[in-house]
């Protein structure tokens, strides 16, 4: 197990001496004088899928918004590269955030456009493309994960599962090495879950999409996640970081346990 002293050690999907795309260095969480997290201190490494979990109220979604600029650290710091998102000026900061894309959890695809025009308006705004080749991108995009055939669609005429995708096309439309999803597997169907589940593994084994995934579902985090970030409520900080198998059998107690209700068989947690 990675122990939160020694430095990250990578996944098979990551190069041990990879630079970190995202680094995290003493970043406290709060909302007034009501800290929600203190002193996280992490890497997100390139070509790795990382599970952020914990929890009721730990902390996770307020920690992306945190990660992707919604949200200012009440101490520390957010480096992409070298470079503080916080101190950052109004333009490096838009700049910065066009290296990464984003889902929320319901999708959040504007209901007023078609799947086409959702997935295209990041490349309208943020590129010099004309239209036809914002169709084109956005037409693979789809394809990509496995909607294909909706790029006319509306919106309210896809299934949950569906939505979710749209919403990762739209976050892949500009290529970024990095993507967080928030969230990917809630609400969905065990059958849409796995195959939201395979997307997210092909974006990493095939594009070396890196992705960062809030996620109380542990079943996806035991299929996906190369490491675990484990966040506790009520030290408020976090308490282990690692590979989720081997936390689940030599984490800390709490994270043990937390991790054990993901186990379905008795044989998975003696393996």
């Amino acid at each position: 197990m990675e122990t939160l002293q020694e430095p990250a050690v990578a996944s098979a999907a990551a190069p041990a001496l990879a630079e970190p795309l995202v680094s995290v260095r003493k970043l406290t969480m709060a909302f007034g004088p009501q800290v929600i997290q203190r002193d996280l201190d992490f890497d997100i490494l390139p070509g790795e899928v990382l599970a952020i979990a914990g929890g009721s109220g730990c902390g996770k979604s307020t920690l992306l918004r945190h990660l992707i600029g919604l949200q200012a650290p009440a101490a520390g710091q957010v480096l992409y590269g070298d470079r503080d998102l916080y101190a950052a000026d109004a333009a490096e900061q838009r700049k910065l955030m066009q290296t990464f894309g984003v889902t929320f959890q319901a999708g959040a695809l504007w209901s007023s456009m078609t799947v086409g025009e959702n997935v295209m308006l990041p490349m309208q705004l943020f590129t010099d493309m004309g239209p036809e080749q914002c169709e084109h991108e956005a037409r693979f995009k789809l394809a990509l994960v496995g909607l294909g055939g909706s790029f006319d669609a509306e919106p309210a005429t896809l299934s949950g599962g569906m939505k979710k995708r749209a919403a990762i096309a739209r976050a892949l439309a500009l290529n970024p090495p990095l993507v967080f999803l928030d969230e990917p597997s809630a609400g969905l169907d065990p059958l849409a879950s796995a195959h939201l589940d395979e997307l997210i593994l092909h974006l990493r084994n095939n594009l070396n999409t890196t992705v960062v995934m809030v996620s109380h579902e542990l079943e996806s985090i035991f299929t996906v996640a190369d490491r675990l970030l484990f966040l506790d409520a009520e030290s408020k900080t976090m308490t282990a970081l690692g590979p989720p198998h081997e936390l689940r059998h030599s984490g800390p107690e709490g994270v043990q346990t937390f991790l054990r209700r993901g186990a379905t068989t008795a044989q998975e947690i003696t393996a």
